[in-house]
């Protein structure tokens, strides 16, 4: 890619490292109202509905409803008349019926002549119709199905039937039904009609009188709907406004803020979980705090060490001695050592730095690094010893493990007791092998072992660097473990010492891979030079905090 192509794509990117604004998007009326008054208009909406569909059932269908009833009522008792023609307290039945439901029964043969009347309401059609309009609906039964079904008005009737219906009211509307039976057995059967006939009396006063109701109780329950409304808004949105504001305050870096919930569940989880998120972010503030501190402080010291001496040999060439190079030599080592942790710790957290596997022997790798401490254990007085019954063989990443194990012992020796002494135990099961470093130092309280493994946490907050590092060693221990899916842990008692341990499974018996056997022929592999090395390394030039063998002064050390 050209200069100019790539000057082309940089048009579009924020100058002076300004993170350009976010896309607005359009947003809607009702996305900038709040909950109080989204919960008031769609209760709004709800009572309105709910009226609207009173409204409509009451008032404008309630008449065509009234008639639907009727006539499935008349329907039902025809054909519970038909199927009961034939039985001996048919009579009895006929009569309870039409004085239970206020109707009126004839019971008809083909040409029109009554065979049972039953009902003396005046205001039947029945007692209107003549033989002739009888015999009419029996025909028209039998080319409609076995059925017919009739609406007469008042005012649309003969002359001569109006003449006796004259006591009546004129809008009254009679409904009509007919059901084709058979009445006797055998020769005896004759066909016959049940006719029901059942007054609609006019609804148009009850229509009346329920939409009087009606507009009363659309005022009540607007007028209770709009307080009850507002009140419940005003108890879910008033926990809600206060967590907001508790989180503005957080926001600004307030990390005594504490949110308060309500009387709902939801909010009280709200309100909890951003209360354990206050927690943690002031425990990672505080720790981000101790730890600049640590590494200034860890900073500070080797540079002005290595400032101070080398003006000391700039204006003094007498002082331009070994020992003083030395110095400075080491110091640069140490502000290498911090700045190398850092690097591997946020690789590691990324996942960018993943480990390579291979057959290690898990054993001979922990010989070769305690082999590293003798000069330790020959001036300071440290005693390290290896519990171990056989070789264990393991897949894994030789350098990690190895920064693994380097990183736990000098936890152990740094924080060890009054009798300095480390005990690496390694016990083997059928499936896994156990690695454990002991001290008999102070050990560590039960409210800092869920920590201990985080970064930039110590058990000892006072600084002493001689004893202690950044915070970072047990963090890429981690780091490391867990990228091999290892399991680890710390077990520990104040005034006895702590046990740091880590388990790995065991490979399969079988013949060892050529690779296994190369690394165990150029053993012990790759090592960590230490921090007094003054020379160069053999295959590496400068010296390397990690190298394939060590250099001359790691290997008489």
């Amino acid at each position: 890619m050209k200069p100019w192509q790539n000057r082309s794509k940089r048009r579009t990117e924020p100058e002076n490292g300004q993170s350009s604004p976010a896309p607005q998007t359009r947003q809607s009326f009702f996305s900038h109202l709040g909950i109080r008054w989204r919960l008031v208009g769609s209760f709004a909406m709800f009572v309105a509905l709910l009226l609207m569909l009173l409204w409509l059932l009451q008032i404008v269908f309630l008449e065509s409803f009234y008639k639907t009833i009727k006539t499935n009522s008349i329907k039902s008792t025809a054909q519970e008349i038909a199927a009961s023609i034939n039985d001996e307290n048919f009579f009895t039945e006929v009569n309870r019926l039409t004085r239970q439901d206020m109707i009126c029964v004839h019971i008809v043969r083909a040409d029109g002549t009554p065979m049972l009347t039953s009902g003396n309401q005046p205001s039947c059609i029945l007692h209107m119709l003549l033989t002739d309009q009888v015999a009419l609906l029996f025909r028209q039964a039998e080319e409609g199905g076995g059925t017919v079904l009739e609406n007469y008005q008042l005012l649309e009737l003969s002359p001569a039937m109006q003449g006796k219906a004259s006591a009546l009211n004129a809008s009254t509307e009679q409904l009509l039904y007919g059901i084709l039976t058979t009445r006797g057995e055998g020769e005896n059967a004759e066909p016959v009609m049940v006719m029901v006939d059942a007054t609609i009396t006019p609804i148009n006063t009850t229509v009346e009188t329920l939409r009087a109701q009606l507009v009363i109780i659309t005022l009540i329950m607007t007028a209770f709907s709009v307080l009850l409304v507002l009140l419940l808004s005003s108890m879910i949105s008033r926990p809600i406004t206060r967590i907001t504001d508790s989180a503005k305050q957080l926001a600004t870096g307030d990390y005594t803020t504490r949110f308060t919930g309500g009387t709902y569940r939801e909010v009280t989880e709200l309100a909890d979980t951003l209360n354990y998120a206050s927690r943690e972010l002031s425990k990672v503030e505080r720790l981000r705090q101790e730890f600049i501190a640590n590494v200034s402080h860890d900073l500070r010291t080797p540079l002005t060490m290595i400032s101070g001496y080398a003006e000391v040999m700039r204006d003094l060439p007498g002082e331009n001695t070994p020992e003083n190079v030395q110095i400075i030599i080491d110091e640069a080592h140490r502000l290498t050592d911090l700045v190398n942790d850092l690097l591997d710790l946020s690789r590691l957290q990324s996942g960018t730095q993943q480990p390579q596997p291979e057959p290690l022997n898990l054993t001979e790798l922990i010989r070769g690094i305690m082999g590293r401490y003798a000069k330790l254990v020959l001036h300071d007085g440290y005693s390290i010893t290896l519990e171990a019954e056989q070789d264990a063989m393991v897949m894994a990443d030789r350098l990690r493990m190895t920064q693994v194990l380097y990183n736990l012992i000098n936890n152990a020796i740094n924080y060890a007791g009054s009798d300095r002494a480390v005990l690496v135990r390694q016990t083997l099961s059928d499936v896994a092998v156990r690695v454990e470093v002991i001290d008999h130092g102070e050990g560590i309280p039960a409210e800092s072992l869920p920590y201990v493994w985080d970064r930039y946490y110590k058990v000892d907050k006072n600084h002493r660097r001689s004893a202690v590092g950044a915070g970072l060693g047990l963090s890429i221990v981690k780091g490391v473990l867990e990228a091999h899916g290892a399991e680890y842990g710390v077990e520990s008692t104040v005034g006895k010492g702590s046990d740091f341990w880590f388990r790995l499974p065991l490979l399969p018996p079988g013949p060892p891979p050529r690779s296994a056997a190369r690394h165990r022929k150029n053993a012990p592999g790759h090592i960590r030079c230490r921090r007094s090395c003054p020379g160069r390394c053999r295959r590496r030039s400068p010296c390397r905090r990690w190298a394939r063998r060590p250099c001359r002064s790691c290997s008489r050390s």
